[in-house]
């Protein structure tokens, strides 16, 4: 059989699975910026929330990939602080459509602003939990694990979630950081991550786990996030001392599954009295995707039955 020539990843919008077949550990390494940007560019957040918000993006990313998901994955938080909701969703592969992504976060700014900056985890969010949903498109039941969440954040939060569902020794980097282009007064998020994990069969010393999830503390934010800096060299970087796998990498997109006649459907659902307290003064019910920032625009006539 002739060999597959490997090609390269690309700078970004994508996630690359590699393991270490030697010591019996996996891994995964997202890198967006098309995407991420669109993703949090329908909301204007704080910039300490829209970090939040966009490394929640590149865990979904990861752990969708991981279980090479034909569905969806969601992972939100819910908590008492400022940030009090956020949700990042992750779509598998369909039709000739690559892997998709999308975010929201909700901020209570009022709150926000009483707090001194830059805000720390733990105070922004406060005290609550995070969710993985995982809804399989086809076969299977929907699962869903809750674990509390870390006052260190998102990727310690995962990484506890795996401890306590999977039983899988793993850790977990994230990193987000905002771009900023002369004549725009928003900037574009790029996002990072990186997973290494125990394989249920791995067969390396717990030695070799110490050693190499500890190289993983060693990642900087700005070597997860630098276009300019190809993920192979970063791998190459951490692990060139170990048999280090590169498999084909998977392109990532924005995608919103918000369609008006489900939103219509809903609403017909609705009593007309209660109806009529949702339309505007034309008549026309209009509903903003909280994810897209789309207004779906529902005249009477789209209610009829």
């Amino acid at each position: 059989m002739p060999k597959t020539e490997y090609k390269r990843a690309p700078r970004a919008d994508f996630v690359l699975p590699f393991d270490l077949p030697d010591v019996g550990l996996r891994g995964r390494l997202v890198r967006l910026e098309v995407s991420s940007a669109r993703a949090l560019s329908a909301h204007k957040l704080p910039e300490d929330a829209a970090r939040v918000a966009g490394e929640t993006l590149a865990l979904a990313a990861i752990l969708g990939t991981s279980l090479k998901l034909d569905g969806r994955l969601t992972v939100q938080t819910k908590s008492d602080g400022p940030l009090d909701l956020v949700t990042a969703d992750y779509f598998g592969a369909r039709d000739g459509a690559p892997i998709g992504i999308r975010g929201y976060a909700r901020v209570d700014e009022a709150r926000l602003a009483e707090l001194d900056t830059p805000v720390q985890f733990d105070t922004l969010a406060g005290d609550g939990v995070m969710a993985i949903t995982i809804e399989p498109r086809r076969e299977g039941k929907t699962y869903q694990g809750i674990v509390e969440l870390s006052p260190a954040g998102i990727a310690t939060s995962a990484e506890t979630y795996f401890a306590q569902s999977e039983q899988l020794p793993t850790v977990v980097r994230l990193a987000a950081a905002p771009v900023f282009t002369p004549g725009t007064a928003a900037p574009a998020w790029r996002v990072g991550g990186i997973m290494l994990q125990a394989t249920p069969d791995g067969r390396g010393p717990e030695d070799d786990w110490e050693r190499l999830a500890s190289f993983l503390e060693t990642v900087e934010d700005i070597e997860l996030v630098d276009l300019d800096l190809p993920a192979e060299k970063l791998l190459w970087r951490l692990f060139h001392e170990d048999e280090t796998r590169v498999l084909p990498f998977e392109t990532i997109e924005f995608r919103c599954g918000c369609d008006t006649s489900r939103i219509s459907a809903v609403l017909k659902s609705y009593a007309p009295k209660e109806r009529d307290g949702l339309a505007d003064a034309d008549g026309i019910i209009r509903a903003r995707c909280e994810f897209c920032g789309k207004t779906h625009e529902i005249a009477p006539a789209d209610l009829a039955e």
